[in-house]
């Protein structure tokens, strides 16, 4: 899997994407980026990448001819996703048909900035709009992290459980996931749940099944809604 990014502030990445077993997958070859940075083909010598807008209002707008010659300079872009608040949000599932696409799939991510880009420019280049929350970020690198990071850790010989260490999470599991226990068996006076000591596996995963339907139930409403439909 390979991701072009395209940012005003390139010095951003990897970032958060060089640690970890996402970095670790990148350093043995499972992924890699390549950072377009924007600026390399504004209008002036003073690296102008935006303008005001057309009919006034707050914010300047990424011009579409700095963004177009930007674009055409990536020989495969491959699917072109832009980070917006308008877009569907991103969700595991959304994030698995991501992953799960043909060998060597290219993604281009677009960072914006600003009040946003030209719409000419989505339209133009068929650009899926995509949100990762129902808030504003400064720009789209941190989304464009969150995507890359919750895409890769899903290929193949990423994590070290293989599909095992997906397949239990929340969101997967068509909820939230149960509450998790470790050694010590007592801690500070608050003991295990004796379910989890018995060895016995049926009661352990009805067990988990109850704890996570009540913790959906009260914190994610929603998605019973959606596992629903």
């Amino acid at each position: 899997m390979h991701f072009n990014i395209l940012t005003v502030f390139p010095e951003m990445f990897p970032g958060t994407l060089g640690g970890g077993v996402v970095g670790r997958a990148l350093a043995n070859g499972i992924w890699s980026y390549k950072v377009i940075n924007i600026r390399d083909f504004a209008i002036n010598e003073y690296g102008s990448v935006d303008d005001t807008q057309f009919g006034g209002g707050a914010g300047m707008v990424m011009r579409p001819d700095v963004l177009g010659a930007a674009l055409d300079s990536i020989e495969n872009p491959g699917k072109i996703i832009y980070f917006s608040p308008r877009g569907p949000r991103l969700t595991q599932k959304m994030v698995r048909g991501f992953a799960e696409t043909p060998e060597n799939q290219v993604y281009t991510l677009l960072c914006g900035r600003y009040e946003g880009i030209d719409q000419r420019v989505i339209d133009t280049y068929g650009i899926m709009e995509l949100s990762i929350g129902d808030y504003i970020l400064s720009g789209g690198e941190i989304a464009a992290q969150v995507f890359v990071d919750s895409a890769v850790r899903l290929i193949n010989n990423v994590l070290g459980g293989g599909e095992e260490s997906t397949a239990e999470e929340s969101f997967e599991i068509g909820g939230l996931e149960w509450p998790l226990y470790t050694r010590p068996s007592v801690w500070r006076g608050q003991s295990v749940p004796e379910v989890l000591l018995s060895g016995h596996h049926g009661n352990i995963e009805r067990w988990r099944k109850q704890q996570s339907d009540i913790i959906t139930k009260q914190r994610r409403p929603d998605l019973i809604k959606e596992n629903k439909k």
